[in-house]
Parts: C-alpha cells; structure tokens; sequence
C-alpha cells in the first residue's frame, strides 16, 4: 500500500527519524574502554526523565512486563502481602503475576474506566496496624481504558496511614509522555518501557529504583537471576552490563533522551496535554460518542479509549481501519473488548499527524454503519487546536507577509 502507515496504537509508538538512525550501527565490543561513555549518559539523562536525584535506574533487555518482575523480585520475600488495584488489563497483568511469583495479594477491584482508588488504599493502609503489606501497586496510566491515576495521591494516603511499604508505580504508557515525579511522590519503584514515550522499539525494560527499595533488596529472600538488580547496579558502576546488552537501542534510547530535553519536558507533557484535548473534542464533540474514562480527572493524556455503540463490534472498526485506510487503532481488551476501539497519543507526533487518526477513524466508523456526521471529529479538533496552543507561535500580520517571488508579485513562498 502506498505512503506510510498511521500507526496510532498505545505502542509500539513511532520511532523518530532521528532515533532510527541513531539505532543503524555497527556491533561493537560492550566490553571496550570506550562503552561505558554511552552507559553512562542514558542512566544520567534517565534520571532526568523520572525526575529524580537519588533513584537508580536500570535497564533490562526486556519490555515493561520484565520490568515489573524486577520491582516485585527485588525487594520482597515469598509470602509477602501486596496491595493493589484492578481497573483495566494492564492492572490485571500485574496483579497476575504477583500471584504466580508466589505473593500475596489484596486486590481492591474498580470499575474499568476508572483509577487507583486512593481513599480505599488509605482505608486499607490504616487498618493494618501490623504492616503486613510491604508493596503498594499503582497503575500510573491503564492503556487498556484510557485512565491515569494520582500518584501524589497515592504517595499522600500511605503518609496519612504512616505506612512504611513500599510504593510501586507501571508508568509504562507514562514516563516521557505524562508528569512523573519520583522524588517529589516518594515513588519506590517506577517501571517502564522503550516502546512508548521513549519512542523506541520494545526490548528494554526500564525501572528506577529508590535508595528503600535498594535497601530492601537487601533482605529479600525472592530467587532471582537475569531480574537481579545487584548484578546489573555493580556491573554499571563500572560503565558495563552483566551480560550482552541491545547495543542499537542503547544508541537509539540515547538519541531519544537527546529529543525529549531538546523539546523540554514540560513542553513534552505540554504537547501530550494539547493533542489528548484535541482528540477527546473529536470524540464528545464532534462524534458525541463517549469514552471509557468515566469521568474528566481520569482522562489520559496517552490515550483515548472510545466507547462504540450497541450493536456494533470495536474490532471491526479496527480492521477496515486497517484494511482500508491504512491505519492502526488499538484494539480492546478483556472486559472492554469489542466495546472500545482505542487512539494512542504519544511519543512523536504533531497536530496533523492526529487530524489523520481522526479522519481515518471517522471514515472506519462510518464504513460499519456508526451514524457520525463526516468531517464533524475533524472540525472539533481543528477548533481545539486553532484556539489552544500549549507553545504559541507568532502571528505575523498580513503587511509583515515576505514573498519569495516579489519581482512577479507572486504569493509562492509565502512564509507565515
């Protein structure tokens, strides 16, 4: 099929021009004198992007998912108490596998399209007199639903309960997209993922890790092998990795932290902010259809997951999306599937970039019978974005118009 495909999926996300090239290098020896400069300046500017001065972070050859066996293997021992909440499949994963590596686990169950319940967690946190909880779970953004959560909050109901148990965040459709914080929300442990705000390819699984949770690696009894923090911190002490790392998309994740503090990164979220808007107008304005997200404080920033009417499947509207014209949407998932159809936006991507999801998507939904007014999603979102700019741009006036061709009088070259 001819030009490119929109890829607007909650990730992978697309990959920059930039970092694609960033990423076509030749093998080298990890084990030279030379390799640690390139360690040394993704863990550095990564702490950056969590917003930390005194976390560690480290980086897996793996995706979010190894990332959340890291957190849970490192600091806890067999039989420990977690508490956590489901709202989404990505909730649910995690909750999953707490109980497979042999935890336990409180799981306070919400209705999807909602977040962390935070006055539930406080509850819970201040009846256990005794501490048996040791881990505290918050799904920072559920792609599954199109929901964020209050970390802060989070962080401020474990201080009123003066619970010591550690907080551990899934930022994995967050970090580099949305406002993460971990000094300042006295998160523990922070997973995430290249494939999202990072905008690389999946393969590494990022987490960041507090002095307390360091410490508590200490004490836990949890077996471990290729997820052992001790062996990938004392290894990059040095500049090195315990064992063969992903050389391109070291380079790659170098050249994307280089983006994301050319940008800043409150123009980053700024961006986020602005283009999720723009969507969510299309969506309750243009389309009047409904998202999944039950109320505005838990929109995400990252995606938008949209509720189709009765009578019609989500997947459907996905495949002519695809088949047809050329562009991918995020399909639902467990609970919402077949319910929802979903917009991922974020990473590397502009105004017109989402107008093009927009306008595919209302051509899908119109083709399987969803009774939209064409153009309208479009229109809605053009308002947004003619009436907000998270960077305004100069408007020049027409007088102070420069034609390139003024000895023809032509309007060619015309610059605004």
């Amino acid at each position: 099929m001819a030009g490119r495909n929109f890829l607007f999926v909650p990730g992978p996300t697309n990959v920059p021009e930039r970092v694609q090239r960033a990423m076509v290098v030749s093998m080298e020896d990890h084990r030279s004198s030379k390799f640690p400069d390139l360690t040394r300046a993704v863990l550095v500017d990564l702490k950056k992007i969590f917003k930390t001065e005194t976390g560690t972070p480290v980086i897996f050859p793996s995706t979010g998912t190894g990332g959340w066996e890291a957190a849970l293997t490192n600091t806890l021992s067999p039989g420990d108490l977690v508490l956590a909440s489901r709202f989404g499949q990505f909730s649910h994963l995690w909750i999953d596998m707490v109980k497979r590596l042999g935890f336990k686990v409180e799981v306070v169950d919400c209705e999807w399209g909602e977040g962390v319940p935070t006055e539930k967690y406080a509850d819970i946190l201040k009846k256990d007199k005794e501490h048996k909880i040791k881990a505290v779970l918050a799904t920072h953004n559920e792609t599954a639903t199109g929901v964020s959560s209050d970390i802060a909050a989070v962080r401020k109901a474990m201080d009123s309960a003066k619970h010591p148990a550690l907080l551990m965040v899934d930022s994995v459709s967050g970090l580099g997209s949305i406002d993460f914080r971990m000094d300042e929300w006295g998160v523990d442990c922070c997973v995430a993922g290249s494939q999202k705000g990072l905008m690389l390819p999946a393969g590494l699984g990022i987490v960041c890790m507090s002095s307390k949770a360091l410490k508590a690696r200490e004490t836990s009894k949890q077996p471990r092998c290729f997820f052992d923090m001790g062996d990938m911190i004392r290894a990059n002490e040095t500049g090195y990795f315990p064992y063969t790392p992903c050389l391109p998309l070291l380079y790659g994740l170098r050249e994307s932290l280089t983006m994301l503090m050319e940008e800043g990164l409150e123009n980053v979220f700024a961006r986020h902010t602005y283009l999720a808007a723009s969507v969510r107008a299309a969506v309750l304005e243009g389309w009047k259809m409904k998202l999944c997200a039950k109320h505005p404080k838990w929109y995400s920033d990252t995606v938008s997951a949209i509720v189709v009417p009765e009578g019609i499947n989500g997947a459907h509207v996905i495949d002519v999306a695809f088949r047809r014209y050329n562009l991918s949407l995020g399909a639902g998932l467990s609970k919402v599937a077949g319910k929802v159809f979903r917009i991922g936006h974020l990473g590397d991507l502009n105004e017109l970039m989402v107008l093009g999801a927009i306008a595919g998507s209302e051509m899908a939904m119109l083709d399987v019978g969803i009774k939209i007014e064409p153009g309208s999603g479009v229109a809605a979102a053009q308002r947004y974005m003619r009436s907000n700019d998270p960077t305004p741009k100069k408007k020049v006036a027409r007088s102070e118009v420069v034609y390139a061709s003024q000895s023809t009088g032509s309007n060619e070259g015309a610059t605004v």
